[in-house]
Formats: C-alpha cells, sequence, structure tokens
C-alpha cells in the first residue's frame, strides 16, 4: 500500500495541497492565494479557472518537493469552502460567471421573498437551514436569471452547477472528458436544495428556485469506498489516483478533531469561524438561530448530523487591518501590537462587513467600532479585534448550549488564528472554558484525508483516526466571573448599534 494520502483544501482565500503519513501528521504541502473579486458592495467572486490552475500548481509543487511521485498516495481527499457557487458548460469547461462566494450578499432579496411568503418554513423544515444569501440555491437562481443564455444551457442539459469540490472532483477526473459530477452530503445540505432525512435533492425546493434538476450532482457520502472516480492522466497527479473523501471544509475539520461522538464539537477560525455540535444520528432542530445540518457520513453508516453556528468575519477582520486600514503589515503582526495594551480601553468592534450570521441572521447589519476615545490607539484595536474573534464565538456558544442542553467544557481549536496565542487565550477568558489545540492545527485538510483514507483501508476505523489525536497547547481561563460578565454585556450593546443600519429593501 501507498505510504501517504492526499488532501486538497480550496479555502475562501487560498488553496493548499496537504500530504499526511498513517499517523496523521504532515509531511509537506504547497499553499497560494488567489484574487478576490469584488464587483460593487456585498458582492464577492472567484474565478473558478483561476481556483483549478492554483490546484493543479499546489498538488505538482507540493509532490515535487517531497519527492514523491502520485502513486506514492493511497487517496485523494477533497475539502471545500462551501457554499460557493460555480455553474459551467460541460461541453467547453467554462464558467458561465465567476463564483459567487458564500460570503456575497447579493440574494438577500431572494431569500427575504421566501420568507415573506412562506417557503422560508418548507426551507427551514426540508434542509435545516434559513433563507439566506449565505447559501449556494440562491446563487443558482442569480445565475440563471442574470446572465445571458444560463438558464437556455441549464435547461438542454449543458450547464452544470456545483460547490468548488464538485467543480474540482470534475475537473480532476477529465473534465470535459468523462469528468464525475458528484458531491457529498455535507457540501448538498449547504445548497437549500437538499432534504436532511432522504440525502436526496428535493424537487418542491428545486422548484423555488427554478433550478432544473439535471444542474446537480449526485450525492455521495463523505467517504466513499466506491470512489467519486480517479485522477487522469495529464492532469496534476497522473492517471488512477483514487478520489474517495469529500467534505466542506467544517466538517473535514469535524472529522480531523475527531469528534466522532454526539456532543464532541470544534472551533475553526478562519476566514469566518465555524462552530459544530455533533449530534450523532439524531436532526436536532435549533431554536437560537443555529444551522442543523450533515456532519459526515462515512461508507454505508448511517448519517451523522450536527448544529453548527457560522460567522461571516474573524480572520478577514485581521486581513482588513492589513490590507484596508495598513496598521499592520501582515496577519501574525497584530498579536505584537494588541500586546502593547492590556485591554481594549473601551472600545469594541463588530465586523459585520456583510451583516451578521449565526445566532443573529441579520443582513441589515453593518461593522462598527464603538466606544471610543481620544485615548484609544490602533493597538487598542488591534487587540478588539481579536476580542471580536471570541466574543463571536461565545455567542454560538451559548446558543449552542441553549439547543443541545450540554455545557460546554473544553473548546476544540483549530485554524490559522489558533496560532495566535493571545487570541486563544482571550478567546478561554471569554467562554470560562479552556481552549485546546492539536498538534495538527489546520485539521481542515486532515478530515479530508481520513476520509479518504478510511475509504481505501489506509485507516482501518475511527478508533485508529482517535489514536492519531495529541493535544499541543491548552489555555485556561484567568478572567474574574464579573471580568467576564461586563465584557460581553458590552458586547452585547455594540451588537446592537450594527443593527438596522442597511436598508435591506433596497437594490
Amino acid at each position: 500500500m501507498a505510504d501517504f494520502v492526499g488532501a486538497v483544501d480550496q479555502g475562501t482565500t487560498s488553496t493548499r495541497f496537504m500530504v499526511f503519513d498513517h499517523d496523521g501528521a504532515e509531511v509537506g504541502r504547497h499553499q497560494l492565494e488567489h484574487e478576490q473579486v469584488m464587483p460593487q458592495a456585498g458582492w464577492v467572486e472567484h474565478n473558478p479557472l483561476e481556483i483549478w490552475e492554483r490546484t493543479q500548481t499546489v498538488i505538482g509543487s507540493a509532490l515535487s518537493n517531497l519527492d514523491l511521485q502520485p502513486s506514492d498516495l493511497s487517496a485523494l481527499g477533497i475539502t471545500n469552502q462551501r457554499e460557493t457557487t460555480v455553474v459551467w458548460n460541460k461541453r467547453t469547461g467554462r464558467p458561465l460567471h465567476n463564483a459567487i462566494v458564500w460570503q456575497d450578499t447579493r440574494t438577500d432579496r431572494i431569500a427575504r421573498q421566501l420568507d415573506q411568503d412562506g417557503r422560508g418554513d418548507v426551507i427551514r423544515e426540508r434542509a435545516g437551514i434559513p433563507p439566506a444569501a449565505y447559501f449556494s440555491a440562491g446563487k443558482v437562481q442569480w445565475i440563471l436569471d442574470h446572465v445571458d443564455g444560463a438558464r437556455a444551457a441549464a435547461e438542454r442539459g449543458d450547464a452544470l452547477f456545483g460547490t468548488i469540490d464538485t467543480w474540482l472532483l470534475w475537473n480532476l477526473t477529465g473534465g470535459t472528458d468523462g469528468g464525475v459530477h458528484v458531491t457529498d452530503v455535507t457540501n448538498a445540505s449547504r445548497t437549500m436544495l437538499m432534504d436532511l432525512r432522504t440525502l436526496d435533492w428535493d424537487d418542491e425546493l428545486l422548484g423555488f428556485f427554478g433550478i432544473p434538476r439535471q444542474m446537480l450532482p449526485t450525492i455521495r457520502p463523505s467517504s466513499d469506498p466506491a470512489f467519486y472516480g480517479t485522477t487522469r492522466t495529464g492532469g496534476p497527479l497522473g492517471g488512477e489516483v483514487p478520489l474517495a473523501g469529500d467534505l466542506g471544509d467544517q466538517q473535514a475539520a469535524t472529522v480531523g478533531q475527531v469528534c466522532f461522538a454526539p456532543g464532541e464539537g470544534k472551533n475553526t477560525y478562519g476566514t469566518g469561524n465555524f462552530m459544530i455540535l455533533n449530534t450523532g444520528e439524531e436532526i436536532v432542530r435549533s431554536e437560537s438561530g443555529l444551522l442543523t445540518t450533515l456532519c459526515y457520513q462515512l461508507g454505508d453508516a448511517k448519517p451523522v448530523y450536527a448544529l453548527e453556528g457560522s460567522i461571516a468575519v474573524t480572520g478577514s477582520a485581521v486581513q482588513w487591518l492589513r490590507d484596508q486600514l495598513g496598521i499592520i503589515s501582515g496577519a501574525a503582526d497584530i498579536e505584537r501590537l494588541a500586546k502593547q495594551v492590556d485591554d481594549t480601553g473601551g472600545l469594541y468592534f463588530v465586523p459585520a462587513f456583510s451583516g451578521l450570521f449565526a445566532p443573529y441572521w441579520r443582513p441589515d447589519a453593518r461593522g462598527a467600532i464603538v466606544g471610543m476615545s481620544r485615548f484609544n490607539t490602533n493597538a487598542h484595536l488591534a487587540r478588539a479585534t481579536l476580542e471580536a474573534i471570541c466574543y463571536q464565538t461565545r455567542d454560538v456558544s451559548d446558543a449552542m448550549t441553549k439547543d443541545s442542553g450540554v455545557e460546554l467544557e473544553v473548546l476544540k481549536v483549530d485554524g490559522g488564528v489558533t496560532a495566535n496565542d493571545l487570541c486563544m487565550q482571550l478567546q478561554s477568558d471569554i467562554l470560562g472554558v479552556p481552549v485546546s489545540r492539536p498538534v495538527v492545527a489546520e485539521t481542515t485538510a486532515l478530515g479530508a484525508a481520513y476520509a479518504a483514507g478510511l475509504a481505501t483501508g489506509f485507516w482501518s476505523d475511527t478508533d485508529e483516526l482517535r489514536a492519531n489525536w495529541q493535544e499541543s497547547k491548552r489555555w485556561s481561563p484567568t478572567w474574574s466571573d464579573r471580568q467576564r460578565s461586563d465584557g460581553y454585556a458590552g458586547w452585547r450593546k455594540a451588537v446592537e448599534r450594527t443593527l438596522d443600519w442597511v436598508d435591506v429593501d433596497e437594490g
């Protein structure tokens, strides 16, 4: 058997390819950023062809740097930014429009109309999620309604829809020459089009958005012993590497954190924050602004469900300080700057750049910096940015406890921001529980590798994966209860100041 498993981690700002050994340890990686296309306020797009080109490059570079051949890989897994929507011509392989990113808010009006006429309740019941611009179906409808020839192409069977995993799987398996058009249950559960119980596309939901069923990929398990397909000769991996694992990025991180039992959960810190709680084979409906979603499905086993809290802007708020304000030169500089002060000096930053996601779901919100005085400096703003990441996580954690009845005891964390020791200490202080980071912090790619390796027998079962997990560092609370409660009360007041800022009936 080959000695390694590879994973493509296609994220919102970059694409990486990582190689793991049998112990779940990283052997090597290569990573490239891609352009963020913002045609107007609230619109966020990516070029799918650029993402495919970057994917090929990072795979080839990583293997070359490690002096590995494709035959050294037992399997390939894919994980991806979820909800981001691509529609392309299956005959030419050309996208009909740029990919519309999960952060994009142009479909707010579509989502509001669904709620106004009662169809939103059907979506909540069938798909487990509320009508929102966040999810894929409205983005598909927008492309069909606004791109010349798109609807006609869809109706005659020439246009295909997929989230980024589907786009990459189709290209890796041959593209216009026999490419496989598939997705997995986790990505499908983020479209507003899949019935959580049947794990199939729902014709009534498709009708709400005017989406022809033939556009949609086949839904498969997240770890598939039958494989989705194999890589094709001439691609970055040559021929016949099994493509056997596919998970949306947050579900992949849940698998990478080995949260296989009901009540186990994790929080991933990336462009946004995403907290997931495994609820087992039971569908738990949220009454507190969370999403009910698929956690994973391993082979022929029953699907496992989850509650999720999605936060739109966390790590990207740090990028904003770097790119728009220029007060830091790199993301790593924020910790040094924030440490120059002991607190925020009463300043709060709510980065609601595209509205607020869970648990508020307020598209009318916009970012606000409040509590400022002449005393405040860029160091206070840097520290407030880190606190904003942590307070938004507290919002979701409290909602999760309310829905599940399970009190958080330890928060497992992963993602790039977890390298920031100050932010993780603040997270422990604001939550009042320990925060635990694993040795492999990039658990998104690891989870995709695990799914693929389970399918090919590289790993025998989930117990073997649990044995791989090791803690790298733990932070414990240092704030007093009074400090914690006062700080959170101030945060809630700051959030209130962001609401009703945009008239969502415009545009």
